[in-house]
């Protein structure tokens, strides 16, 4: 089991620290989240079922740490979405319409989009249904088309 959490540290660590950017909105705290987050799955790691793979268990705990150490202030400024948006042409338009989406849309698409994740396995991070995922993914995705559609005119 050990083993298992390092080499996921070790492999997506990026990952990880990406999407709890996104979640908090400070390098550094992010970095903490992530750090505190497999402390905490190492110290736990007894709580595993082994039902499904390590990784959705290990992003739900990530993701609670970084929803933990988010600062008091909701919104998570442009700048910092925008350095882990991929770079693309309507890259300003793009970058600042993913920061202004609601935290779970946000959350959910990150963790579709950054860390390759299933709906069932976002649902478990996020510890919501695959429902929502779905929901919540399709609302992010009506948002952007349509805020990109106003922005072409």
């Amino acid at each position: 089991m050990l083993e298992q959490i390092e080499q996921a540290y070790r492999a997506r660590y990026p990952v990880f620290l990406r999407v709890a950017i996104a979640i908090i909105g400070d390098v550094e705290l992010a970095r903490d989240a992530v750090h505190d987050g497999f402390v905490q799955a190492v110290r736990h790691r007894r709580r595993f079922r082994g039902e499904r793979s390590i990784e959705p268990w290990l992003w739900r705990i990530v993701v609670n740490a970084a929803r933990k150490r988010r600062a008091l202030d909701r919104e998570v400024p442009a700048q910092l979405v925008e350095q882990h948006v991929p770079a693309t042409p309507l890259n300003g338009d793009l970058r600042a319409l993913v920061a202004s989406l609601p935290d779970r849309q946000r959350q959910a698409l990150f963790l579709r989009y950054y860390a390759d994740l299933d709906y069932q396995s976002i649902a478990e991070a996020l510890g919501i249904k695959p429902g929502t995922v779905a929901a919540s993914l399709h609302g992010a995705h009506e948002a952007l088309r349509r805020r990109l559609e106003e922005s072409e005119r």
